[in-house]
């Protein structure tokens, strides 16, 4: 059993520093050792030594790992920073971190409430829960519609902002609601990350992310995580990674935590300039749909400014086609086409592509990198300009 169940562990204790870019800079590491790394590498390791009873932190590769452990107090320190009573569990993907809450919280005769316009994976998830016989209700994030169906129902998954129409929902008000109904709340901050929003802050009783995204940001690594206040949920969710070995190796735990040092500086620039990105679309007669939450005419914007401290890397819009969609995307240089979100290397897809969302055929979401924000604005006009059919 690691340190980070009782969350945190000796990190919290270390230098003073209140600030984002301290918090991550500094997340997880242990206390200083005279010769040794500040970041220890990756153990690779698939039992320890155990002689006698097994007792200790560390017994078998599929239970627990130091490299983890590190990781693990590094994201209660962002989704929870001064809390002793939040632990963090990571995965192999964020698809498994998704699946252990739901399936570990969830038994034949619940009822669970989805987002209907959420992370495309989602009706998947769906199938197998309702092969298990649990009732899903799904309702749209926006208008915190999810309220309508929430009724009797055992655990309620928010995602916001929502993935790619980037709607936000008020998540305290919905926590409250469910708490009242007697739900468990969970809440997806992939697209956010802990430092645009803190769900556990906002009251929910998970925070779950895929850290394959903006969180580690180099587009080299699988991973997914749960952060929790309560102990017993959690435990579950423990439980369900170990039956299911669904556990990151050593090497992709490294790497993650790695990366947080960074975090700060890639969410500003990337945020900031995915406003800037915004403001120049929204002035483009062939762009419709226009959505970012940090836009002051955005229907998001009152909600995301409540509870949100930056508004993500990620623009969505439309354009008349899938074949406009087609040209924009083959003019661009300096934007890749690929599928995920939150690297430092601008990415953009038409997001009809896949079947699984609805949204419009010339439907695109765009993902802002670390590129300097004035070249790829011209990069951008450039490529619409060149989509003119």
């Amino acid at each position: 059993m690691s340190d980070s169940r009782t969350a945190g562990g000796s990190s919290q204790d270390g230098p003073p520093g209140t600030g984002d870019g301290t918090r991550a800079v500094r997340a997880g590491l242990p206390e200083p050792v005279r010769h040794e790394p500040p970041l220890p590498g990756p153990v690779f390791a698939a039992h320890f030594h155990l002689p006698g009873d097994p007792t200790g932190p560390y017994t078998y590769g599929r239970d627990e790992n130091p490299t983890w452990t590190h990781l693990e107090r590094a994201l209660v320190e962002l989704e929870a920073p001064g809390r002793d009573d939040v632990g963090a569990l990571v995965f192999a993907s964020g698809m498994a971190a998704i699946s252990s809450v739901l399936f570990s919280q969830l038994s034949t005769g619940d009822a669970v409430v989805l987002p209907s316009d959420g992370y495309q994976a989602l009706p998947l998830v769906r199938a197998q829960l309702e092969a298990f016989g649990i009732e899903v209700r799904t309702a749209p994030t926006g208008g915190d519609a999810q309220l309508d169906v929430l009724d009797g129902a055992k655990l309620l998954w928010i995602e916001t902002p929502s993935n790619p129409g980037l709607d936000v929902c008020d998540v305290r008000r919905l926590v409250e609601a469910a708490h009242t109904g007697g739900a468990l709340v969970a809440v997806d901050n992939t697209l956010a990350t802990p430092l645009g929003q803190r769900p556990l802050e906002l009251g929910a009783d998970f925070a779950v992310a895929s850290g394959t995204k903006q969180l580690t940001g180099h587009g080299d690594v699988l991973l997914g995580y749960v952060v929790g206040r309560d102990a017993a949920p959690l435990a579950a969710v423990r439980h369900w990674r170990k039956i299911v070995g669904a556990i990151p190796g050593p090497m992709e735990a490294w790497l993650a935590h790695r990366s947080l040092a960074t975090l700060q500086m890639r969410v500003d620039r990337q945020n900031a300039t995915a406003l800037k990105v915004a403001e120049t679309l929204r002035a483009r007669p062939e762009v419709t749909g226009l959505r970012y939450p940090g836009l002051p005419d955005d229907p998001s914007y009152r909600i995301a400014t409540r509870q949100m401290r930056r508004h993500g890397c990620v623009v969505s819009f439309t354009l008349a086609s899938r074949a406009h969609a087609d040209r924009f995307l083959d003019a661009l240089r300096l934007v890749e086409g690929a599928t995920s979100f939150g690297g430092v290397r601008s990415t953009a897809e038409r997001r009809g592509r896949w079947g699984g969302d609805a949204v419009p055929e010339g439907f695109v979401r765009l993902s802002v990198g670390g590129e300097d924000p004035e070249d790829l604005v011209a990069d951008l006009l450039r490529a619409l300009d060149a989509s003119v059919g």
